[in-house]
């Protein structure tokens, strides 16, 4: 009995793989595939820093899909989709008996120079110019903005730890503060056409890039962005 369960196990799973194999998939017309990579290098180029060079790996529908005949697919870019790393393009049936749409998986390469770590680095780490070097990579292949001038990053922090050859980005360096709550502080609003500055006091203490009140003479209170020494910039 265990022996004819087993073989009856054994033809199941035989006739499962032959079945699976005998399903066709759908194919990409060479032409569609080359319109979707010009669709991604375009996009991935219009935000791309200049001297970089974009590179576009095409992936493959989902197998389980099964697509009706359509004389005319228009590729496209999705709202809100990523153009660098790893994204999706859309593909939609324009001229068919059914009026299907689809994502294609994408992986898109944004090569450049730009500051990587020279050996491995802890965290908490006061970078030094020795411990920094240039060099070639993709700039798209993790989040986050690059430096191309070490000397930019000389004195700041590592919030956490780098390999050799890792890239160092704005993610991996701790917040500077840029004055403290009760200082003094430059306060900066520009708008098209115009700029006003004006002093006031800080209510809190000014980290990179967060926000902070200030206090004006007059007594009015605005919240504003801490963005370098001593400055702020007021929030539209």
């Amino acid at each position: 009995m265990l022996r004819r369960t087993a073989f009856l196990l054994c033809l199941l799973l035989a006739g499962r793989a032959v079945w699976a194999q005998s399903v066709p998939q759908t194919p990409l017309d060479p032409a569609l595939i080359e319109r979707v990579r010009q669709l991604a290098e375009t996009a991935a180029r219009a935000t791309a820093p200049p001297g970089t060079r974009v590179a576009v790996e095409i992936g493959a529908l989902d197998a389980r899909l099964r697509l009706a005949p359509c004389r005319q697919v228009q590729p496209y870019l999705p709202p809100g989709m990523a153009a660098w790393g790893r994204s999706r393009i859309g593909l939609r049936c324009t001229d068919g008996a059914v009026r299907w749409n689809v994502t294609l998986p994408v992986r898109v390469a944004v090569f450049g120079r730009a500051v990587v770590a020279s050996g491995p680095l802890p965290a908490g780490v006061n970078l030094s110019q020795e411990q920094l070097a240039l060099a070639d990579i993709d700039i798209a292949a993790e989040p986050g903005a690059v430096f191309t001038d070490p000397a930019q990053l000389v004195g700041r922090v590592l919030a956490r730890p780098l390999g050799a050859a890792d890239a160092v980005r704005v993610p991996a360096l701790k917040a500077r503060q840029w004055f403290a709550a009760g200082e003094t502080v430059q306060v900066r609003l520009a708008g098209e056409g115009f700029a006003v500055a004006s002093e006031a006091q800080a209510l809190g203490a000014g980290i990179e890039g967060q926000e902070v009140r200030v206090r004006f003479g007059s007594g009015r209170v605005a919240s504003g962005r801490a963005v370098g020494e001593r400055r702020v910039e007021l929030l539209l």
